[in-house]
């Protein structure tokens, strides 16, 4: 049974490194192949975007502060419809864990080790992965605690590093897009950066400490996360430009590659791989986990971790077969994620929200229902 516990300084370190996620590496190309040099913005209005969404994910959820969003699902809809939508919930964790192992097994094969096999580093990072996750999110927690120091102690000396280089004419002219296009951007971005935050709601509010201090800080953490986003994507405009970047398959990765601070500190783009490494890593894991928790909530099964094993197996093999190559993962990314995202994370929240307020006199008879302990 699970018992553990996770506090709010944890919770926090979780959530910044959700949000980053994979976006570090690659939303500055997103964004200004579709915005330009305007790209900062939407990456800014898509951060204040997902404050919203969060507040109502974490209104959902404190309803019923004991339970999980899974066992939130039954209790709302009722057992059928609600195991029905907690597998589509439980689906898209699965799923998005196997784009996000492919997403690093191809950055590490085209970047760093172009003979090694991209079925040998899937199993690789599946192994890390699993092993994480049958220690408990406790460990999680725990060990995120640790490495967000390293991470932020990196990006700062990557700012540092390349501000000498920084030309803030490359930011101008201002709002030369459409704003339908900027906010059609920053919609995608806090999909990608927020509304899949709905995977932490395996956590929260069932399994933190302090839960009004984890809501604090779950906006908390989305802020800082997306300030890493939006100032990486500034970085990426003031020194590439906003053609470039546009280019660019990992622009951060580039942006890297051309610091020099006097001929001695030169090509450090190991720190941008490390920052990319630490968030993914702690992405792919709560998403893992989220699915594998969420099935073993839907089975009635006491122990989470008997489903590790082969639910890994099914999350490698989705890698390799659905994501074989950087063309099948753009092609996703741009065509089929937004539109689950959209179904699971906001579409079917909406949906419970709906129910409840029509049945919410019979809900606070409810001994799980917040007001009525």
């Amino acid at each position: 049974m699970q018992t553990d516990k996770v506090t709010p300084f944890q919770f926090l370190v979780l959530v910044i490194f959700f949000t980053v996620g994979s976006s570090i590496l690659y939303i500055p190309s997103t964004l200004t192949i579709a915005v330009k040099q305007d790209a900062w913005i939407a990456a800014l209005i898509g951060n204040l975007l997902g404050l919203v969404v969060i507040w109502f994910f974490t209104t959902i959820s404190l309803w019923f502060p004991k339970l999980t969003y899974i066992e939130i699902n039954e209790k709302i809809f009722g057992k059928f419809l609600g195991k029905s939508i907690s597998i589509l919930f439980v689906l898209m964790t699965l799923l998005y864990a196997s784009a996000l192992i492919a997403q690093s097994s191809i950055f590490l094969i085209t970047q760093m080790y172009p003979e090694t096999p991209i079925t040998f580093i899937n199993l690789l990072l599946v192994i890390i992965v699993v092993m994480a996750v049958r220690l408990g999110i406790q460990t999680i927690a725990r060990s995120a605690e640790i490495f967000i120091f390293i991470f932020f102690f990196l990006f700062i000396v990557l700012a540092v590093s390349i501000s000498p280089q920084i030309d803030v004419t490359n930011l101008e002219p201002f709002f030369q897009t459409k704003l339908s296009s900027i906010l059609s951007s920053s919609f995608k971005l806090t999909a990608v950066s927020t509304v899949n935050s709905i995977a932490l709601f395996m956590i929260f509010p069932a399994f933190v400490n302090e839960i009004k201090k984890c809501r604090k800080n779950f906006y908390l953490g989305s802020l800082i996360g997306g300030a890493v986003i939006v100032s990486i994507t500034m970085l990426c405009i003031f020194v590439l430009g906003s053609n470039t970047t546009a280019r660019q398959v990992y622009p951060s990765y580039t942006l890297a590659k051309v610091i020099n601070v006097g001929d001695f500190i030169t090509r450090i783009e190991a720190l941008m791989a490390t920052l990319w490494t630490l968030a993914l890593f702690f992405k792919v894991t709560l998403y893992f986990y989220a699915g594998v928790f969420g099935l073993s909530k839907i089975l009635n099964i006491k122990e989470y971790r008997v489903l590790t094993f082969p639910v890994a197996a099914i999350v490698l093999f989705l890698s390799i077969i659905i994501f074989p190559n950087i063309l099948y993962q753009t092609i996703f990314d741009e065509k089929n994620a937004i539109v689950i995202t959209t179904i699971v994370g906001l579409f079917c929240p909406l949906l419970a929200t709906i129910v409840f307020l029509l049945r919410k006199k019979k809900f606070k008879k409810d001994p799980d229902y917040a007001n009525s302990n």
